[in-house]
């Protein structure tokens, strides 16, 4: 089973890139995870210099004008206009709005690179693959033959076995632990400390619960809690 439009797995430290070739890049979401990332940034630039930080966009005009010392460049249309080459990561955790955001950022000039944290460890030998914008947080822990489809979040310290796919828009929180052969479907979000048991399968937009353990299949559209994981509930598609 393959994942469109994925990239094979960069070595983030396989070559050095002096300062004048930073690329400028831009973060759309100006709350808590794009403060967080905005730190990540400055962590990898300090390891391998290779991003130029613009500043922020965000939708909520209650954002300040600056953000940790950065600039706040305006709202989703603003960043519609750019005419230059930028980079966009977007930091927003909800899956369904993420998927929003990027269906209207559809412009020749945007870009979408991966994000690895420095402290993740994800060699060729890995044999592993990742699609535009997915973010690797610090502490992220990849095994082998593992495929991350597109702007996929993996949040401080999670954990993914060998042989599993975690289709686009999946957000996961920290310390989530996804064991072997698992497959995460289009959408699916998991809270801080949940863990899915091997050759488990969820279904699309569906929600595991802080702290869950997943035992068994869950289907679409459904929210699942506690240990073992039952649904809780079922939501409209």
């Amino acid at each position: 089973m393959l994942l469109p439009n994925v990239l094979p797995a960069p070595c983030p430290m396989s070559h050095k890139l002096e300062p004048s070739v930073q690329k400028p890049l831009v973060i759309f979401g100006a709350g808590g995870l794009g403060r967080e990332i905005l730190i990540m940034l400055h962590q990898i630039n300090k390891v391998l210099p290779q991003w130029q930080i613009l500043g922020f966009h965000d939708d909520d005009l209650n954002t300040p004008a600056t953000v940790q010392d950065y600039p706040y460049l305006g709202t989703l249309k603003d960043l519609q206009q750019y005419n230059k080459p930028v980079a966009v990561l977007i930091a927003i955790g909800n899956p369904v709005q993420k998927k929003e955001i990027r269906s209207k950022l559809d412009m020749p000039h945007l870009t979408f690179p991966p994000l690895i944290h420095s402290s993740v460890s994800n060699e060729a030998f890995q044999h592993n693959t990742i699609g535009e914008g997915t973010i690797l947080c610090q502490g992220t822990i990849l095994t082998t033959n593992i495929k991350l489809g597109r702007q996929v979040l993996l949040n401080l310290g999670c954990t993914i076995g060998h042989d599993t796919i975690i289709h686009d828009y999946c957000a996961l929180m920290p310390q989530a632990n996804i064991s072997g052969n698992v497959v995460l479907e289009q959408g699916v979000y998991m809270g801080a400390n949940a863990t899915v048991l091997p050759g488990i399968r969820i279904g699309e937009n569906s929600i595991i619960g802080a702290g869950a353990v997943v035992t068994r299949h869950i289907p679409p559209h459904c929210t699942a809690v506690g240990v073992p994981a039952r649904i809780i509930k079922h939501h409209a598609e």
